[in-house]
C-alpha cells in the first residue's frame, strides 16, 4: 500500500471512530451536575470510610511452601484474624489454617479452626482444632504454629517438632507453638503478620 493511501485509510478509520463517539454522547441525555458530583465524591467518601474503620487487632495470612532438600512437598495456608473489638482477649481470633506435608505420593493434610492468635512485631503464634484430616488421630487434636515474616525469606516453626506429628500432641493448650526454625521456599508465596498491640 502506497503511503497516500495509507494515510487515507487511516483518516477515515479515525473520522469513523469520532463519529461513533459524537453519535454515543450525542444520544445520551445529559447528567445533572449534582449527580456527576455526587459520583466524583464517592470514592472519596469510601476512602474516608475505610480510614475511620478500626484496622483489626493481629492477623496471620498468606500461603507458602517450605524449604526440604529431600523434596518433600510442605505447604501451609493461613487467613486468621483477631478483630478490633476483641483486642483484649487473643483468645476470640477466628479463621482457618491448612497445612500438608507430602513426599513420594504419601502425606496427609490438615484443617484447623482457629482459636487463639498471638502476634508481636513480625512474629505470630496462632493455634486450634484439627477438624478435618486424613492423618489418623488428628482430628480433635490442638496444633500451634509460629510465623516470622521476614518477607521473602519468612521462617516457621509447629507444635509438634518434638513428638512427630499432629496425632501425637495431647494436651496443647492454646497459642503454644516451636521457634520458627523451618525455613520457606523461595519463590513460593510468604506470610504476613499484623503486629498486635495490647494496651499495657
Amino acid at each position: 500500500m502506497k503511503r497516500r493511501t495509507k494515510i487515507v485509510v487511516l483518516g477515515t478509520a479515525l473520522l469513523l471512530t469520532a463519529g461513533a463517539a459524537s453519535a454515543a454522547t450525542a444520544s445520551d441525555p445529559p447528567r445533572p451536575r449534582e449527580a456527576a458530583a455526587s459520583e466524583a465524591d464517592r470514592p472519596r467518601e469510601a476512602a474516608a470510610s475505610e480510614a475511620d474503620r478500626p484496622r483489626e487487632a493481629a492477623a496471620l495470612t498468606g500461603t507458602a511452601k517450605l524449604y526440604r532438600s529431600a523434596g518433600d512437598d510442605i505447604t501451609f495456608s493461613f487467613d486468621a484474624h483477631l478483630a478490633a473489638k476483641d483486642k483484649a482477649d487473643p483468645m476470640k481470633a477466628t479463621g482457618t489454617f491448612a497445612f500438608s506435608h507430602y513426599q513420594n505420593g504419601n502425606g496427609a493434610r490438615a484443617e484447623v479452626a482457629v482459636d487463639c492468635l498471638l502476634t508481636g512485631g513480625k512474629v505470630a503464634v496462632v493455634s486450634g482444632i484439627v477438624t478435618e484430616s486424613d492423618l489418623p488421630g488428628a482430628e480433635g487434636k490442638r496444633v500451634g504454629v509460629t510465623v516470622h515474616d521476614l518477607g521473602r525469606h519468612d521462617r516457621l516453626g509447629y507444635s509438634w517438632a518434638a513428638t512427630g506429628t499432629p496425632a501425637e500432641t495431647d494436651g496443647l493448650p492454646k497459642c503454644v507453638s516451636s521457634a520458627p526454625f523451618e525455613k520457606v521456599a523461595k519463590g513460593t508465596g510468604d506470610f504476613t503478620v499484623v503486629p498486635w498491640q495490647p494496651e499495657l
